[in-house]
């Protein structure tokens, strides 16, 4: 049975891009009898907000989506992401780092080899960090490529892929080849929210039974170090399908932190749902 989600983040209010997202997934699910579920991801404490979620709630129920099951919300099941790090920690593959992202930043122009570089800072000495521990420092907790590398073996890290049914950013369709490297040793948690996005959306995937997962391209890349993430904890490997982005009139894609025009707005504005759903290529709902 084809399972799919929607996972959207209650940080502000739902556009057309995220219409089409969900409007995408749920069509995928429904198409072939199978699930169609909702999941909140509100790990971030300083930006999501209870009014947010309830939007989307409303949003969705107004385009004529429906889901299977209870909404999952990640900020319940804190312990299980603990749990992972816990996991990932006892295995040796994590590292504290104190460097901030502006020191990630500034290190882009000393690396010898690029970006790729800096965002492989790799662990303190024990000296340093003890230091800043001792000093009450934040920190974050990274994965150490090299340790994973290691601990995978050559024939599991260089065969390691991913199965993309819909199309990357750069026309990727198929067995795609994982490189982890690209994102460098990603944050797995911070002091701030206790888990990062990358762990907390392949836990829930894994858990959830998540088969296919259908997202937007600017997602793409996020997908080396997922797969990385799920061949470490041994869970399944979903299926990729990742659509193209809407844009505005102005060519740039819909997003928050352009204030693009919300689906409320839209309502306010006396555009109904059918019309919505006509515009964004789906004519029928239910």
């Amino acid at each position: 049975m084809l399972v799919t989600r929607f996972a959207p983040s209650p940080t502000g209010r739902l556009h057309k891009g995220h219409a089409f997202s969900a409007l995408t997934a749920w069509t995928a699910a429904r198409a072939e009898g199978g699930r169609f579920l909702l999941r909140i991801e509100d790990i971030d404490p300083t930006r999501c907000r209870p009014e947010y979620e309830r939007a989307i709630l409303e949003d969705l129920a107004w385009l004529g989506l429906d889901w299977d099951g209870p909404v999952r919300r990640q900020s319940d099941h804190r312990a299980d992401y603990a749990a992972v790090l816990a996991n990932l920690g006892e295995r040796g593959l994590l590292y504290r780092c104190f460097r901030t992202r502006k020191d990630i930043l500034n290190a882009i122009g000393d690396a010898p080899h690029g970006p790729q570089d800096a965002a492989r800072p790799g662990p303190h000495s024990p000296e340093d960090e003890a230091r800043r521990l001792g000093q009450g420092q934040a920190f974050a907790w990274r994965l150490s490529l090299d340790r994973a590398r290691a601990a995978l073996g050559e024939p599991t890290w260089t065969g390691l892929t991913f199965d993309e049914e819909g199309c990357g950013p750069e026309g990727q369709h198929g067995v795609v080849p994982v490189r982890p490297e690209a994102a460098g040793d990603v944050v797995l948690a911070r002091k701030d929210a206790g888990v990062a996005y990358h762990l907390a959306v392949t836990h829930d995937d894994a858990l959830q039974g998540v088969t296919h997962v259908v997202r937007g391209q600017d997602l793409f890349e996020a997908t080396h170090v997922q797969r990385l993430i799920q061949t470490l904890m041994g869970w399944p490997a979903p299926i990729y399908r990742h659509h193209r982005l809407l844009t505005g009139p102005d060519g740039r894609r819909y997003a928050k932190r352009d204030r693009s025009v919300t689906l409320a707005e839209l309502r306010a504005q006396g555009v109904t749902a059918q019309a919505l759903r006509a515009e964004l290529g789906f004519s029928s709902v239910g």
